[in-house]
């Protein structure tokens, strides 16, 4: 079974735009798990406008499954990584005013890069993933940075899977057959979404993990509308 990594980046965003402790980032790590939930993603930046450098450090209380940090691989971030511990970095190749992840590593152009960085993460213990395009010649290049998984970039996947599932699909499989030559465990994130994960699991051999946030705080607000409704009238009768 694929394990499900839930981005917990949009807690932190609604708990940030009213200042505060609302809702309790902490507290939502912990429930999601109970939930059944086998792992919690942060992406922390460089501005904190999400995730804030402080709550990576109080994680690991609550984090009893796995803990993934998603980042760009700056001194900062490194430091980071290697004070908190985590299960799993994930290196993003994203600039500081990025909105969101946007690409995958060039792992030709910066192979040797990637290999400094992920060799201290080695020596730390941290498993090591490297978020990339479904390009083949990427996946094995990929290999040569000494990384333990590869996470694909899935916006294009997203995006063109209402038109033509098939289509879509084509270059996520191509990458995940190469991903399993090179011996690569195999990772997948960006805008998956409960309208087109069955498809993409149903046909990406090897896949060991999806991490998932936006699209899934979105569809909680919708799933959960109802019942807390219910719950207000209720109390006001």
């Amino acid at each position: 079974m694929t394990q499900l990594s839930v981005n917990i980046n949009k807690v932190a965003t609604l708990r940030n735009a009213r200042g505060g402790k609302v809702p309790d980032l902490l507290q939502v790590a912990s429930d999601l798990q109970q939930m059944g939930a086998q792992g919690i993603t942060i992406h922390p930046r460089p501005d904190e406008r999400h995730i804030r450098y402080a709550d990576a450090r109080a994680l690991p209380a609550v984090v009893t499954t796995e803990l993934n940090i998603e980042g760009n691989p700056n001194p900062k971030f490194i430091d980071l990584v290697l004070e908190v511990q985590p299960h799993q970095v994930t290196l993003v190749p994203d600039g500081p005013d990025a909105l969101t992840s946007n690409a995958g590593w060039d792992t030709q152009t910066h192979q040797a890069y990637l290999r400094e960085i992920i060799d201290r993460f080695h020596a730390a213990g941290i498993r090591t993933s490297i978020f990339v395009d479904p390009d083949v010649e990427m996946v094995a290049a990929a290999r040569d940075t000494g990384t333990d998984r590869i996470e694909l970039y899935t916006e294009s996947y997203a995006v063109d899977f209402p038109q033509n599932p098939e289509v879509a699909i084509a270059p996520f499989i191509a990458a995940a057959e190469k991903a399993q030559q090179c011996g690569l465990g195999l990772n997948a994130g960006h805008d998956l979404s409960l309208d087109n994960i069955a498809f993409f699991t149903q046909n990406i051999p090897g896949l060991l993990e999806v991490s998932i946030g936006h699209a899934l705080i979105s569809e909680a607000l919708y799933l959960g509308f109802e019942k807390v409704i219910a719950s207000y009238l209720q109390k006001l009768a």
